[in-house]
């Protein structure tokens, strides 16, 4: 087991890890953690249940060293977890929601032993009324867990059950906070928030009936009904300003805390004519990282919310102003310090499917052959399933409505290097139904159907350049992915015996030397061209990869600021 651990994972209190409120953009006070020490016991799939084997701690999978656990979920195997809670005198109102952050990758859930829900997705959130079953005093909740990795069709990231180079430790279970409300039988359920700046609004659709608190003044909502709330003295949002505009709902004897960014994310031209993202009607050039969300000690599961704050400040203060969420959902908690810290957000879809043809994801496209991603090539990418493009569709919807409201979210990337790619173009319409206020990279690196907002490759091993003209349509080119440049830093390293990268420098001064060399000399020049972003692999080293920014301990900052990635002009 590897035994590389985080400052934040050495401080960890195992009986109240992530303490804090997961959801906070739509709080409320009276709310009770799940987090902490539960039983668990890993057993195969049709046995008569034996008993529990020990203690982990939540939310940490059991793969993880934070767990306490170090033991791999096989996909016929299931994880049980159990744990009793007590809510405090009162606490219990009309409506009690259980909350689930994610659970790797199905799972049922049983309370005071009876079935109260179940739920497939290990990258969504979920939520069950366990009004019926919840009672005063003790109460047993159980939960069992099982995850195929990559032996199905299921999302799962950059999970293998074989990890090495550019694939990971798999890793199960429930892995994001689990949290209890309670509410009184009239209630909020949810809310859409959409700035205009144009218009000078804040159109505001909610679940429910309800009163919006906003700048002094109090506006009656119906639900389901748009109401745009005039937005005094507007302060555009950015990565330069990031102000937020407080607002609160109360629904009855309900009430919830909530705030708004007035922003725009576009595709337009230039001066020059030139396809160009924008931000606030105006062209931004986006200087990203591409950003895995894995950590040494916890997997997918950051040790502390301190630590998902770290890395959005670490990458900002070396000049960067987006990140690229790479093929993971993170807790809201993530995208709220974004939002405050004035990060631009690219939001990758979690890629599943069956098993990857190598030759369609690993030859093909760097021999400059794009296939056609529609049924006759299914099979290829790994989606003859069409229970498995189904599911992707409802995670894919879920994920929209969920990550509907963040700020700084303002690209979609349904798929990346043809990982599980089907009908890309379909996919682009699927999110223009949904959400017509951010832009979509529909293929991220190879397999282009020409849709989208971005022209989109990812040059690791030639020379960057810009795509032809051909192949523009209209787009903006972005260059998705680059870079990764490598160093493998001493006593900092997940698995010192393997290493991989790239381009390997053999001292940190020489890695900086090129990154410096990288950016001046060969990104700077094709703004100029067109370039409207682009993302440097990656933010730091994962496991077997030493190409970040950052050690995977995020002990050691690998690089300077250069001047390109500091000082040089956003707005074109």
């Amino acid at each position: 087991m590897n035994t590389l651990l985080t400052r934040w994972g050495r401080a960890l209190e195992r009986d109240n890890p992530l303490p804090e409120y997961p959801r906070p953009q739509f709080a409320r006070a009276a709310w009770m953690n799940l987090n902490g020490l539960w039983e668990y016991a890993i057993r195969k799939t049709g046995d008569a249940f034996a008993g529990y084997q020990g203690k982990i701690v939540v939310p940490f999978s059991p793969e993880s060293q934070l767990s306490g656990v170090g033991k791999t979920l096989h996909p016929d195997e299931t994880l049980y977890y159990k744990r009793e809670f007590t809510p405090e005198p009162g606490f219990l109102k009309h409506t009690t929601l259980l909350h689930f952050g994610a659970v790797d990758q199905a799972c049922k859930v049983y309370l005071n032993g009876q079935e109260a829900g179940a739920h497939v997705g290990g990258f969504t959130p979920f939520t069950l009324d366990i009004s019926s079953y919840a009672r005063e005093g003790a109460n047993e909740l159980r939960v069992e867990a099982a995850d195929p990795t990559d032996t199905s069709y299921g999302s799962r990231g950059k999970q293998s059950a074989k990890p090495g180079g550019i694939w990971y430790t798999a890793q199960s279970g429930i892995w994001q906070t689990v949290w209890l409300e309670s509410l009184p039988e009239r209630h909020l359920s949810n809310v859409r928030m959409e700035p205009d700046i144009d218009a000078a609004v804040i159109k505001i659709t909610p679940s429910d009936d309800c009163t919006a608190i906003f700048q002094e003044q109090e506006f009656a909502l119906r639900a389901g009904e748009a109401a745009k709330l005039p937005v005094q003295d507007v302060r555009l949002w950015s990565p330069e300003h990031p102000h937020l505009y407080e607002i609160s709902f109360e629904c009855g004897e309900d009430h919830v805390q909530s705030y708004f960014g007035m922003r725009k994310f576009s595709l337009g031209k230039d001066a020059q004519g030139i396809p160009r993202l924008m931000l606030n009607n105006a062209p931004y050039f986006q200087n990203g990282l591409l950003d895995q969300g894995y950590w040494p000690d916890g997997l997918l599961t950051a040790p502390s919310d301190e630590a998902l704050l770290h890395d959005i400040k670490a990458c900002k203060a070396l000049g960067f102003n987006m990140l690229r969420k790479h093929i993971k959902i993170e807790p809201l908690r993530w995208y709220y310090h974004c939002d405050r810290e004035g990060m631009l957000v690219w939001q990758d879809m979690v890629n599943g499917g069956t098993k990857y043809s190598f030759g369609v994801v690993g030859i093909l496209p760097f021999l400059g052959v794009h296939l056609d991603d529609g049924p006759k090539n299914y099979k290829h990418f790994g989606r003859e399933s069409a229970e498995g493009r189904a599911q992707y569709y409802e995670e894919l919807d879920y994920m929209l409505s969920h990550l509907a409201n963040c700020v700084s979210l303002c690209m979609w990337v349904p798929f990346n290097e043809g990982w599980g790619q089907f009908d890309a173009g379909k996919a682009v319409e699927f999110i223009r139904r949904r959400d017509t206020s951010r832009t979509i990279d529909h293929a991220s690196g190879w397999h282009d159907q020409g849709g989208g907002d971005c022209v989109s490759p990812h040059i690791y091993f030639t020379r960057l350049k810009a795509p032809s003209p051909d192949k523009w349509r209209n787009r903006a080119f972005v260059l998705s992915e680059f870079g990764g440049y490598s160093h493998a830093v001493a006593g900092h390293v997940w698995n010192p015996g393997k290493v991989f990268g790239y381009r390997k420098f053999k001292t940190l001064d020489a890695l900086q030397e090129a990154y410096a060399k990288l950016f001046a000399k060969h990104v700077k020049p094709l703004v100029e061209k067109g370039l409207s972003a682009a993302v440097y692999t990656q933010v730091s080293d994962v496991e077997d990869e030493v190409n970040g920014v950052m050690t995977y301990d995020r002990a050691v900052v690998k690089i300077a600021p250069v001047s390109f990635a500091a000082s040089e002009k956003t707005a074109m």
